[in-house]
């Protein structure tokens, strides 16, 4: 079998996490940072908005079971791709809309799709394409968040209805757990 990763940028990584874990396919969705100057950048730091990390996932996938455009296709409906270097409330260079790509295949894929989805929004796509570079894996207490905090505030406001949206439409793909 052949595992594939996608990392992705989209606002807050607790609301992309929150989605890819119960997508069918996923193996495994790790929150992190990459796209800065920072070796080793913390939370905070990556807040201050002076690292030019932004927060990503990782999102390790069986392409058998879920193709990269897939991932892709399901990225752009959960998150607004519109808005430079914020999503909703959460402003900041480390909440931009970023697509960071493992292979030219992906680079590829992801150029199509944004292509694509120039046609769907009513504004400019301002997704950044970029090779992944170092890339950091957050602290333990981002990892599985919405699962272990289901009703902090952000989570039951913000990430709950991301995920509810997921749920409806993609509900084919969901995990026969989710």
């Amino acid at each position: 079998m052949a595992i594939e990763t996608a990392t992705l940028g989209g606002g807050c990584f607790w609301c992309l996490e929150a989605v890819y874990q119960e997508l069918k396919g996923v193996q495994h969705v790790e929150s992190g940072y990459t796209g800065g100057e920072l070796a080793n950048p913390t939370y905070e730091q990556v807040c201050e908005g002076r690292t030019g990390h932004a927060e990503v996932v990782q999102v390790t996938f069986d392409p058998d079971v879920v193709s990269y455009r897939e991932i892709l296709e399901i990225f752009f409906t959960i998150h607004d791709p519109t808005t430079l270097n914020r999503q909703g409330n959460d402003v900041g260079t480390q909440y931009r809309s970023a697509i960071y790509y493992h292979t030219p295949q992906q680079q590829d894929m992801a150029r199509h799709v944004v292509a694509e989805m120039a046609n769907v929004w009513d504004a400019p796509i301002v997704t950044e394409l970029n090779p992944l570079g170092p890339y950091y894996k957050a602290e333990d207490y981002h990892q599985d968040y919405f699962r272990q905090h289901p009703m902090q505030g952000y989570c039951a406001f913000v990430v709950a209805p991301k995920v509810a949206k997921f749920r409806k439409v993609f509900s084919e793909k969901l995990n026969a757990g989710a």
